[in-house]
């Protein structure tokens, strides 16, 4: 089992968690090393869900503040080992998000008696299906471990905030017609072509921008793919367009779903995947010190995070990490190295921690 230093270089740490290979469903590795070396931490209580990791503080602070990141990987794509070249680590989940697990192992050993009380939590099988994620499992066992006044998840965002996250909803809306041959096309009704007036429409949608604790969203409506036709020689019956809408935080899953069936009323819409969103909640106490740390500036998130999760059990969430989220997942992922030491010392200096 690979041992790791977690009060040594950050940036030392970071390469040698990249270094262990953890693609999602093969987390055990990273999990075992990562459990044994905070069961070394005396000021932390450790437990163990599969091969999701929970370390808490205890010290009887009044509030409480969740720090996560997730140990698994997309699959590798000739990106092991890492390497280090002016400044910049090179690696598979670098950026997604082996920078930020690294912060949160360095600030769980080095922070023994925070301003606030902490649990730092790393999860499995967040780059797969929702059905295997490690948080989600958590939040429907042991809700209790993931309660606290205010979460920062460790997402990639260029070492500043981005805010709660987007809503998704995806949907299948079909037309219909009635099958003939295409040498007599006039006996028949192609569902094809009555999917053009469909088409037409979400090119003239004009996407929402509510503003929302003084973050401003961006919403979306999108056909994302299109299927249809039976043979080569056949008018086809049915035609589906599969939509993804990207929806405010401002807004709940029902009240997405009523948007989308009003917008395409006079078609056949089936509703096949929803995630809510999370508003920002930067009004709480510990959030807004926290962006004073950071410096005060804030964006909108617009993908959808696991924040959302946090926001399920009434717990705002930011995402804060190290890293460009446009490089995760590449064969190049790569981060510079003083984003990983920024984002750590911002978060010492906000849990009142010194370094050894």
């Amino acid at each position: 089992m690979p041992t790791l230093d977690l009060a040594g270089d950050v940036v030392e740490l970071t390469q040698a968690l990249v270094d262990i290979e953890s693609v999602s469903h093969h987390e055990a590795v990273i999990a075992d090393a990562v459990e044994t070396a905070l069961r070394d931490c005396a000021h932390l209580q450790v437990t163990r869900h599969g091969h999701t990791i929970v370390a808490r503080t205890d010290r009887g602070h009044p509030d409480r503040v969740v720090i996560a990141g997730h140990l698994d990987t997309v699959p590798v794509n000739g990106n092991l080992p890492s390497r280090l070249e002016a400044g910049v680590l090179h690696g598979l989940g670098s950026v997604d998000m082996k920078g930020g697990v690294a912060v949160i192992l360095n600030l769980a050993a080095t922070v023994a008696d925070p301003d606030r009380d902490v649990t730092y939590l790393l999860y499995d099988a967040e780059e797969v299906a929702a059905e295997h994620n490690g948080l989600r499992k958590l939040a429907e066992t042991d809700p209790a471990a993931m309660q606290a006044d205010f979460a920062i998840l460790m997402e990639p965002s260029n070492a500043g905030i981005e805010a709660g996250c987007q809503g998704t909803l995806r949907v299948d809306v079909r037309t219909r017609g009635e099958r003939a041959h295409s040498a007599r096309a006039w006996m028949g009704v192609n569902a094809i072509h009555a999917a053009g007036g469909l088409l037409a429409r979400l090119a003239e949608y004009e996407p929402r921008r509510p503003v929302i604790d003084g973050l401003t969203y961006h919403e979306g409506l999108n056909a994302v793919f299109i299927t249809g036709g039976v043979a080569g020689n056949v008018v086809p019956d049915e035609c589906v367009i599969s939509v993804n809408y990207r929806f405010a935080p401002d807004r709940s899953v029902a009240e997405a779903e009523a948007h989308v069936r009003d917008f395409f009323a006079g078609y056949e819409v089936t509703v096949t995947d929803s995630a809510p969103g999370a508003l920002p909640g930067l009004s709480v106490p510990a959030a807004a010190e926290f962006v004073a740390e950071v410096g005060g500036a804030v964006n909108p998130k617009f993908g959808w995070t696991d924040v959302s999760r946090f926001s399920a059990l009434g717990v705002p969430a930011v995402n804060y990490g190290p890293g460009d989220p446009l490089l995760a997942h590449k064969a190049d992922e790569r981060v510079h190295v003083e984003e990983i030491v920024r984002c750590r010392d911002t978060l010492r200096r906000w849990l009142g921690g010194e370094a050894r």
